[in-house]
Parts: C-alpha cells; sequence; structure tokens
C-alpha cells in the first residue's frame, strides 16, 4: 500500500512558478512510477510529467515539456512537480499518483491517487 500527500499548490501570477511536492510513505517498490496528472473543472484529468522511482527517467507531455519538470528525492520519499512560465490554462487540481511498473498516460492505468492540490494562475 502506498500514501501519496500533495502539498505547494496555490495562487500564482501568470508566468510565475510554483513546485508541488509529493509525500510518498508506504511500500515504493524500485519498479514503481510516480507521475503527476491535473483536471480543471469539467474536463479530465490529464497526464503531465512521469519518474521512475528507482533510475529517474522521466517523460512528459507535449503539452508541458520545457516548462514543468519532474524529480524525485529517494532518500526523502518525495517526488516534485517544478512548474515555470505558468499560464491561466495551467488552472486545475494537481493530483500525484504511482503505478507498480511502466509509464502509462491513462489516469485509470494508476493504482494510487494523492488528494491533490489546487493550482490557479491569475492572468
Amino acid at each position: 500500500q502506498v500514501q501519496l500527500v500533495e502539498s505547494g499548490g496555490g495562487l500564482v501570477q501568470a508566468g510565475g512558478s510554483l513546485r508541488l511536492t509529493c509525500a510518498v510513505s508506504g511500500r515504493t517498490p524500485i519498479t514503481y512510477v510516480m507521475a503527476w496528472f491535473r483536471q480543471a473543472p469539467g474536463k479530465e484529468r490529464d497526464f503531465l510529467a512521469a519518474i521512475h522511482w528507482s533510475g529517474g527517467t522521466t517523460f512528459y507531455a507535449d503539452s508541458v515539456k520545457g516548462r514543468f519538470t519532474i524529480s524525485r528525492d529517494n532518500a526523502k520519499n518525495t517526488v516534485y512537480l517544478q512548474m515555470n512560465s505558468l499560464k491561466p490554462e495551467d488552472t486545475a487540481v494537481y493530483h500525484c499518483s504511482a503505478r507498480r511498473f511502466g509509464v502509462v498516460t491513462n489516469s485509470a492505468g494508476y493504482d494510487y491517487w494523492g488528494q491533490g492540490t489546487q493550482v490557479t494562475v491569475s492572468s
């Protein structure tokens, strides 16, 4: 069982930056993949980025490539999402997630979820 708790959301002006944090507890086998999704009101949950827990290989959605960076600190059991050059359309609830192995971009493929953290970008 894995527990995920996000933090770091808030209100920021367009062009600003935020760093989201996902605290991971419980069993985290080395094969795990950690990912960030977001969901705006009335929209589907969209894949943003993923990282292999052990090797650190990263994957990004085209929509955030070059602006968002996913990273992890194994010693702290923490995953981060650094978000730069934020736009009003980045406003959403951001969720951390985990699956046992292999990167997929469909939210249905992830086994564990945090409660989410709200990010609001003003114009």
